[in-house]
């Protein structure tokens, strides 16, 4: 079991560098994988998830060479070129990787499984099976749960509706919808990042968004051609150091080429209704997503409300929040944010329990947290749950302890922060 141990800090300051987007990262392999052409893609994110999905993708017969850790070339196999697996797809905890698979393996002609490890298969897949079958995907999975098995079959159009906002959800239909007979319209209740949406585009698929009635298009492709590209840092790990800034006494630093993709930015929103001294600047497109250079330094929090749209854009980052809600002067509430239950961990439960641990004074309801603050929190032991954000999130808890704090389990910080923990050290942290 791997641990870390942050010792309260005096400042931080510097500049630095993000590994690649997570999200954007995982997009950049499969939709690469299944076009036409070879792509180069640098700053991939080389965490454990995107990882999973680079093994199903290899296992499918897709070539990619690795120049580095971060720097891949794709080979792409074509829309029609992927081959069957030998064996199941090992999608190791990766949510992203199982979820987008079942979408693109749906239209193939061939069979396949799709496994994980305990924790991945203990979350809901049902809720990404069910919408496609409405297209026609034969699939089922175990109690609503993975292992998924899919037999490949064609696909119908028509509308879908999914009763939930979800990236991965909508993403696997439009991945469905590139094997589809006809148009294939997806309806949101809420907004969802649009990642799938740009990089689709870019690649040369019809996609067509209506944000006023929240939905999406895409037509059938007879190609997608090759998109070479640099993933953006990514935002959600931004997160982590922006927080860790504003909450340590005399810290500045500056985050450099950072997505700032609007469905991404509902923490730096929320951190400026709180009274957090951030600032977005030098914003350009890259790739098609919108970067930027990020600022923050130590700020005086007031507690705010968040719910509604604002949830979907910022789901990632709750723990992180949560911890900053805890130096807030006021109560802070959340709600809307149920789907933290079917996280990792369930994220509402765990935050709660381990924050209280530090002296923090945080309510869990069914959707979400009510948090009193400022409170002053204790050092000791605290457990990341084998949940990484919250490995992450106890680790910046770590600088504004009175005491040394040892976060327990952090080796799942790798699933999407490689090198965290030197970032923080780079930073002035200390940490061992």
């Amino acid at each position: 079991m791997k641990t870390l141990t942050v010792h309260p800090a005096a400042q931080l300051q510097g500049r630095c560098r993000l590994p690649g987007d997570k999200s954007i990262s995982h997009r950049a392999l499969l939709f690469n994988a299944i076009a036409e052409g070879e792509a180069r893609v640098s700053n991939f994110l080389p965490g454990e998830d995107c990882q999973a999905t680079l093994g199903c993708l290899r296992d499918l017969g897709v070539r990619v060479e690795q120049e580095d850790a971060t720097t891949l070339t794709i080979h792409g196999a074509g829309l029609r070129g992927l081959r069957a697996p030998s064996a199941a797809l090992n999608c190791i905890r990766s949510g992203t990787t199982m979820r987008l698979l079942m979408g693109l393996l749906a239209g193939q002609t061939f069979d396949s499984t799709l496994t994980g490890d305990e924790q991945l298969l203990r979350r809901p897949m049902e809720r990404v099976a069910a919408p496609l079958r409405q297209l026609g995907a034969r699939m089922e999975t175990t109690s609503g749960r993975a292992p998924v098995r899919i037999q490949g079959s064609p696909l119908t159009s028509g509308r879908v509706e999914i009763p939930v906002a979800s990236a991965q959800i909508k993403s696997a239909l439009l991945l469905a919808g590139l094997y589809a007979q006809a148009p294939v319209t997806v309806g949101e209740p809420g907004p969802s990042r649009n990642h799938s949406e740009l990089m689709l585009h870019a690649m040369g698929a019809r996609v067509e968004t209506d944000t006023d009635s929240r939905q999406v298009t895409i037509q059938p492709a007879a190609r997608l051609n090759a998109l070479s590209i640099q993933v953006p840092g990514d935002i959600s790990s931004a997160a982590f150091l922006l927080a860790a800034a504003i909450l340590t006494p005399q810290s500045q630093i500056k985050l450099l080429d950072v997505g700032v993709n609007p469905t991404r930015t509902g923490l730096p929103d929320m951190l400026h209704k709180m009274g957090a001294q951030i600032s977005i600047e030098d914003t350009r497109v890259q790739g098609g997503e919108a970067v930027a250079n990020i600022y923050a330094r130590t700020s005086k929090l007031k507690a705010i409300q968040v719910s509604g749209e604002t949830v979907v854009r910022m789901i990632d980052e709750f723990p992180i929040f949560a911890v900053l809600a805890t130096q807030a002067h006021g109560t802070t509430v959340v709600r809307d944010a149920a789907e933290l239950r079917v996280k990792e961990t369930d994220r509402i439960a765990t935050t709660a329990a381990e924050l209280n641990r530090l002296g923090a004074d945080v309510t869990p309801t069914p959707d979400g947290f009510i948090i009193n603050g400022p409170t002053p929190l204790r050092g000791g032991e605290a457990d990341s749950h084998g949940d990484h954000r919250l490995a992450m999130a106890l680790a910046v808890a770590g600088l504004a302890t009175s005491e040394p704090l040892t976060v327990k389990n952090t080796q799942c910080i790798g699933d999407s922060f490689p090198g965290f923990e030197n970032l923080l050290r780079g930073l002035g942290a200390v940490c061992d």
